[in-house]
């Protein structure tokens, strides 16, 4: 008896050394980030091959394509086209092309293995420096509003307003449709989705719906407690909303959700992802931990772990962080990925997601070999 329960003990403090992700059946990502803006691999379909066939033979297992950008869809929309024209059904460099770029990722990428899950990158945004762009234009009640009444902007990008219900079914319809519509492993909302600057909440809806919940009128401080929380937790019941909703659709289907840090997410744009966690509305789960000095990096690291099993239920979600190694002229090079990963490693996240693709392939392809050498050979 007593060599059993030696060997009794050794084996559950064994089971509690394993990763978190050893907690469920699914692998861990090793992904990248495909976008339209400052990147060529969307715009045509060798490009696509090629990308698809460099990405597997470096050892990554997962692609999140671009999908909603800058008020469009990058492919053909019966949902856009029905709610606003013809001449919105795709993005206008694809139409022109008369070419489906997710469509073509999708075949490639299952010739090489790799996991598809479409980017919603633009969320709950209407257009950037556009007074809201096209959409808003054609439905004003769909605008976000700041305290003086403004169309809700944020770093020049104008917002829907998350909390009304027709703009949280249009863009559940755009996920829906995709979900519906291609062979997909799931779908990802990021730091816009969903999310809304926090100094909103002052549309006549928005403004009535919280004086009818909660009794009282909306306080001039768009950040007092109260009011941050009440409209936190509508778009925190909208996340468990959406999730439901792609399960419906296929329950095998990933919902991955790629929020800012916590708790900046949450005091910023409502992203309150531990609620999430709480609440069952993710399975995959990529706070964008983007800093460019690496001790920033650690430590980001080290406080979105401690936040995010501070969640119950939290060891039914996969953690992987989003490293940043390229925006616009700015590259993190292989010396401060390798650290990262490193230290990724040593808190027990076994993967990671990179935003994005091109900086895998700066400097003669430097960055992604010597992450393949170094980290995904295997």
């Amino acid at each position: 008896m007593e060599k059993y329960l030696i060997v009794l003990a050794a084996s559950a403090l064994l089971f509690a050394s394993c990763s978190r992700e050893d907690s469920n059946n699914d692998p861990p990502v090793i992904g990248v980030w495909i976008t339209n803006i400052d990147s060529d691999i969307m715009f045509s379909d060798e490009a696509i091959a090629e990308g698809m066939e460099k990405l597997a033979s470096l050892g990554f297992n997962t692609v999140y394509p671009v999908v909603w950008n800058d008020g469009y869809t990058l492919h053909p929309s019966d949902l856009m086209e029905n709610t606003f024209g013809p001449e919105f059904r795709q993005d206008t460099l694809f139409a022109a092309q008369q070419r489906d770029p997710l469509e073509a990722v999708i075949r490639e990428a299952r010739n090489h293995d790799l996991r598809v899950i479409p980017w919603f990158e633009f969320g709950f945004s209407s257009s950037i420096d556009q007074n809201g762009g096209h959409i808003l234009q054609s439905k004003p009640d769909w605008a976000a509003r700041d305290k003086n009444g403004d169309i809700l902007s944020k770093n020049n990008f104008e917002w829907m307003n998350a909390i009304h219900p027709e703009v949280q079914e249009f863009v559940t319809g755009l996920v829906i449709e995709v979900a519906e519509k291609y062979d997909i492993d799931g779908i990802q909302g990021d730091d816009r989705l969903p999310a809304m600057p926090s100094e909103g909440g002052y549309s006549e809806f928005t403004s009535h719906l919280y004086t009818e919940q909660t009794g009282n009128s909306v306080p001039d401080d768009p950040r007092e407690e109260a009011f941050l929380n009440w409209k936190a937790d509508r778009l925190s019941d909208y996340a468990k909303t959406l999730y439901d909703r792609v399960k419906a659709v296929d329950p095998g289907l990933t919902v991955s959700l790629s929020p800012s840090i916590y708790p900046w997410s949450k005091e910023e744009y409502l992203q309150d992802w531990p609620e999430w966690v709480r609440k069952g509305a993710v399975d995959e789960l990529i706070p964008q931990a983007y800093r460019w000095e690496i001790g920033s990096y650690k430590d980001t690291i080290d406080e979105m772990i401690e936040h995010f099993e501070s969640a119950s239920g939290h060891e039914n979600v996969q953690l992987f962080p989003g490293i940043i190694i390229k925006a616009g002229s700015r590259y993190n090079g292989f010396d401060y990925v390798k650290e990262a990963v490193e230290h990724n490693r040593s808190r027990g996240l076994n993967g990671e997601v990179y935003f994005f693709y091109e900086g895998l392939f700066e400097n003669n392809n430097f960055l992604g070999d010597s992450l393949h050498t170094h980290f995904y050979s295997n």
